[in-house]
């Protein structure tokens, strides 16, 4: 039976607790995230970003505090709960000696899913790589695997996505397809709880964001309600240097479509 909740809520977390011995890692957490955005939960290593997703995904109990996704108490219905979600965590869950495509074919037939080849192919295309659909793995670069390993989680259409930093460790380049791929999942409806300890990351992707610091959310909000809460900026006239990164993706020939500093400050 469906938790009768606020409707356009995807994600609601209300006093989420959690203890590991003699370590508090969530002292209370409180965050709703609406059906359809993208909601990033920022904070430092250690801050308690993966235990959340762990709870939502069904993966971990909390010691106390009540959590719903998709209308759905994750500690009285964790079946259905699972049957909402994808979990991409931050480690790759692919298999290097298959190929692209036949990662995706595996899980859908796991699945149980008609069509096993064709849902393959259509994540092939909407993800940007059916060139690499017959080669291995392993001979993939970061951000490809990346993407390969998120459409992997979207076999069955799922509602909700939980992206636990979905960055960590990849280059630039691989980051910003990264990027692009989390912003198409939005536009298509998806709605989208990122982790993430990159500052810049959750300023171009989130629609919300969440600072998670002792335990806790200590602001939550847009980026324009968050830059309210500082003193107002002081206009100063000064020659704009382009940044490593501009240089970087200059140099290797990616940089016009991809400048996510100048988008994000636009």
């Amino acid at each position: 039976m469906e938790v009768d909740q606020a409707a356009g809520l995807a994600i609601q977390v209300h006093g989420l607790r959690k203890r590991y011995k003699q370590l508090q890692v969530l002292s209370g957490v409180d965050f709703d995230v609406a059906e359809g955005t993208i909601f990033a939960l920022l904070g430092s290593n250690g801050a308690g970003k993966t235990t959340v997703v762990n709870i939502l995904s069904t993966l971990l109990r909390a010691d106390a505090g009540r959590a719903i996704v998709n209308h759905f108490d994750v500690n009285v219905q964790a079946a259905r709960v699972r049957e909402s979600i994808s979990l991409t965590g931050q480690f790759s869950a692919i298999d290097e000696i298959l190929t692209g495509r036949e990662n995706l074919v595996l899980i859908a037939r796991l699945r149980h899913l008609d069509g096993p080849g064709r849902i393959a192919d259509e994540l092939l295309a909407r993800f940007s790589l059916p060139e690499a659909a017959a080669r291995r793995v392993g001979t993939y670069s970061g951000g490809m695997r990346r993407r390969l390993d998120i459409a992997m989680s979207l076999i069955g259409d799922p509602p909700i996505v939980l992206l636990d930093e979905p960055t960590n460790g990849l280059d630039p380049q691989g980051r910003i397809e990264v990027w692009q791929t989390v912003k198409e999942l939005s536009r298509q409806g998806t709605t989208v709880l990122l982790t993430t300890q990159y500052l810049e990351e959750a300023e171009h992707l989130a629609d919300r964001i969440g600072i998670l610091h002792g335990g806790r959310i200590v602001v939550e909000g847009t980026l324009a309600e968050l830059k309210r809460r500082l003193p107002p900026a002081k206009v100063e006239y000064v020659e704009r240097q382009p940044t490593l990164e501009e240089v970087f993706l200059a140099t290797i020939g990616d940089g016009p479509r991809s400048d996510p500093a100048g988008t994000a400050r636009a």
